[in-house]
């Protein structure tokens, strides 16, 4: 098999979430624990940081890498989804795996990777790990996919723990409370493994103290323990609480020997896109008119976002709005403005909801707009309406964002 082949066949063998939803999520290390056996335990041959929550564990897993590639160490790094390339999800000093290795270790591992009925995110856990040991990386930066108790990368024993924030997502596979969200969050904690907590949320709180009590881990909040302010390359609002939350993080990494010298806090901040490569938080595509788009898709990040938006400059307000199926509408709609002109279009999965349904659900809460059959015609039409004066967002869900970026 090439490259495209292999891909292939690895999205065709079990359902993969961001594609299919509910139907791919596997509540079980079984097949994880397995894979790891087969490949020789992996994920115990290198140093990692492990980065969990509802927002932000994205921005803050690519800040703590650039940071520590600044500072001369060799530094893995897993994240999910992808948005234009599946060999974002797994780069060395920000630059992605090579087809190569891939189609190799998909080759190589087939037969087991079949008679065990692997998904899709469980053999692509396998492949960052494999890579990670195999190519001797100092220390791997690792996203939770979903969760964290039940994640597939919830096999490492890392340096560090981090949990961003709990909010309300994949509350059908999570919980319907930010109680039950937190205790899947905090099954990431290990004994004797310190553990930061990104922002306090006071009733939620006590979920990640008593865990952390009972496994002897010290718990950080880094919301109020971050005094510095460091200046970042990623515009967001929201990216203060990821830079304390990869602040604090980094602080114990040093207190564990690693050498960081201000220098390199200070550039790797400044520098996080250049080193990693991460796309689509608060991005600028265009400046007259000025195009923005971001893959925030829930309440707490969408409300952050929208809030900057309304601080922006512009003469009209265009929505390029896509979402997945998946999402409960009442909580995020109320958030848009009524004042902008609307484009509603489906991402191209299986997840996307119709344009039509959008539309439709949008209607109650005052937002109007026309339909559209892709997200590029949507696009395409906000940039042929927009005035140079005027301002274009583009977002609703990491898969509208990665159709235009």
């Amino acid at each position: 098999m090439n490259y495209t082949e292999t891909l292939d066949w690895m999205f065709l063998q079990l359902p993969m979430y961001q594609r299919q939803g509910k139907t791919a999520f596997k509540k079980d290390l079984t097949n994880s624990l397995a894979l790891s056996a087969h490949l020789n335990y992996p994920e115990k041959k290198i140093k990692t940081v492990h980065v969990a929550g509802t927002n932000g564990k994205g921005s803050t897993s690519h800040i703590i890498a650039s940071v520590l590639q600044q500072a001369g160490y060799k530094v893995g790094l897993y994240t999910s989804p992808h948005l234009k390339d599946f060999r974002e999800r797994i780069r060395i000093n920000g630059i992605p795996i090579e087809k190569k290795e891939v189609v190799r270790f998909i080759q190589k591992n087939q037969s087991f990777l079949e008679n065990n009925k692997l998904s899709f995110f469980e053999m692509t856990v396998g492949m960052a790990f494999n890579y990670f040991a195999n190519q001797l990386v100092d220390i791997a930066v690792v996203e939770v996919g979903l969760g964290g108790r039940l994640d597939s990368t919830n096999i490492l024993t890392p340096e560090v723990s981090v949990i961003t924030n709990i909010g309300f997502d994949h509350t059908q596979f999570l919980g319907n409370t930010l109680e039950e969200i937190a205790f899947e969050k905090a099954g990431i904690i290990k004994p004797n493994i310190p553990v930061v907590i990104g922002e306090y949320q006071e009733e939620i709180y006590p979920v990640f103290k008593n865990r952390a009590e009972q496994l002897h881990a010290k718990i950080y909040v880094a919301a109020k323990e971050v005094t510095e302010t460091y200046q970042t390359d990623l515009k967001g609002n929201y990216q203060k609480n990821n830079v304390k939350t990869a602040t604090k993080a980094l602080e114990i990494l040093r207190d564990k020997e690693f050498v960081i010298p201000e220098l390199s806090f200070n550039e790797g901040m400044k520098q996080v896109v250049a080193n990693t490569g991460l796309l689509g938080r608060w991005q600028q595509l265009k400046s007259q008119p000025k195009v923005i788009c971001d893959t925030a898709h829930n309440t707490e990040g969408l409300t952050y976002v929208l809030e900057q938006l309304q601080k922006e400059t512009f003469e009209e307000l265009h929505i390029v709005l896509g979402v997945v199926n998946d999402k409960n509408l009442k909580t995020i709609l109320p958030l848009f403005p009524k004042e902008a002109k609307y484009y509603f279009c489906k991402p191209a999965i299986p997840r996307g909801l119709a344009a039509v349904e959008l539309q439709s659900q949008a209607a109650p809460f005052n937002l109007k707009g026309k339909i559209y059959n892709t997200v590029k015609e949507a696009y395409t039409t906000a940039l042929n309406n927009a005035k140079t004066s005027d301002l274009i967002y583009i977002g609703g869900s990491t898969f509208v964002v990665a159709e235009v970026v």
